[in-house]
């Protein structure tokens, strides 16, 4: 047994993995499947994006970084469930829990920050048109997404501060991988400080990118009433993409929390996809929904697909053309 003055370098079990030992490479091949298939559609839409000239716009630099921080969720929560499920272990050094409660939490504020901004993206460009430019500077863009990134940063690195210095009386997480919560109900001290902090970081990095989000889409639709039916088609198209992954990320991180917060005795499948639902869906989904719901992405992919096929095609040689066409030209 691991005492509390030793818990910062003890071994944090999993028992989870133990239900799943049947199945255990069935379940490998899927995580695998799901993985591959979430990086590429990520990679895909920032390869795009990054090739296009007409798509370096400030709104699609923003769904650049969403996909880029769908990477660093996912990575952070598939590469150890698939170690654990390859090698059949189903324990955690205490540090490397902690690392990954650190990644996975910045990774939900970074996705709610990065939706905030590029909600206020949208209510500029729809609300204020011609000022657009004005006020969307690079130097505008580069701001906000310093600050999407930096503030989490700092926020979470006192929460896992926090965290990292209670002892534990308790080894053993019902979950497939570790979040503040589950490590913070590990302790057998007073965790009221872990607490109030972490409901503070919940307001700032989630209530309060909720408002900025439903203040901008007020906003929108204030104006849309007003204006014709082909503007509102447009700005519809424009913010259906981005409020589709809202409310998906949003939805999916309150199935979380109340999860977290909450000791319901699941069934096994229930428990996974509650517990992993909020850092497997979202990463998965936004890319696609990007892709087919936006129109300038769609077209630059479908002008990406005309192009490479153009090339393909079989270019008959010179010395191959009929003598006809030789003595045209």
């Amino acid at each position: 047994m691991i005492n509390s003055s030793s818990s910062t370098y003890g071994a944090l079990l999993f028992t989870l993995y133990s239900s799943l030992d049947s199945l255990r490479y069935m379940y490998l091949l899927f995580s695998l499947l799901l993985y591959f298939v979430t990086v590429f559609a990520n990679v895909f839409l920032m390869l795009v994006i990054y090739v296009e000239p007409g798509l370096h716009k400030p709104m699609y630099i923003f769904i650049f970084n969403l996909a880029l921080n769908g990477l660093y969720g996912s990575s952070a929560f598939y590469l150890k469930l698939m170690d654990n499920l390859l090698s059949g272990g189903q324990e955690s050094s205490y540090i490397y829990c902690l690392v990954q409660v650190f990644c996975v939490t910045t990774y939900g504020a970074f996705t709610f920050t990065i939706l905030a901004v590029m909600a206020y993206d949208r209510h500029v460009s729809i609300c204020k048109p011609l000022q657009y430019y004005s006020i969307m500077t690079p130097s505008k863009v580069k701001g906000l997404l310093t600050g999407a990134y930096l503030l989490p940063v700092s926020g979470m690195l006192i929460h896992i501060t926090l965290t990292g210095r209670l002892p534990l009386c308790r080894f053993t997480i019902h979950k497939l991988f570790c979040d503040n919560w589950t490590v913070v109900k590990l302790s057998c001290v007073d965790t009221n400080a872990n607490n109030v902090f972490g409901l503070f970081l919940t307001v700032v990095f989630a209530a309060f990118p909720f408002v900025v989000v439903l203040h901008s889409y007020v906003q929108i639709l204030l104006v849309c009433f007003k204006a014709t039916k082909e503007a509102q088609r447009k700005a519809l198209s424009t913010c259906a993409p981005h409020l589709i992954t809202f409310i998906n990320f949003t939805l999916a991180s309150l199935f979380s929390v109340i999860y977290n917060r909450f000791d319901y005795q699941l069934p096994t499948s229930i428990n996974v996809f509650m517990s992993v639902h909020f850092i497997v869906i979202p990463p998965l989904l936004h890319p696609i929904i990007y892709g087919i719901r936006t129109q300038d992405i769609w077209k630059s992919i479908l002008k990406i697909f005309r192009k490479t096929a153009a090339d393909d095609k079989p270019r008959v040689p010179i010395h191959k053309m009929s003598l006809a066409a030789v003595i045209k030209n």
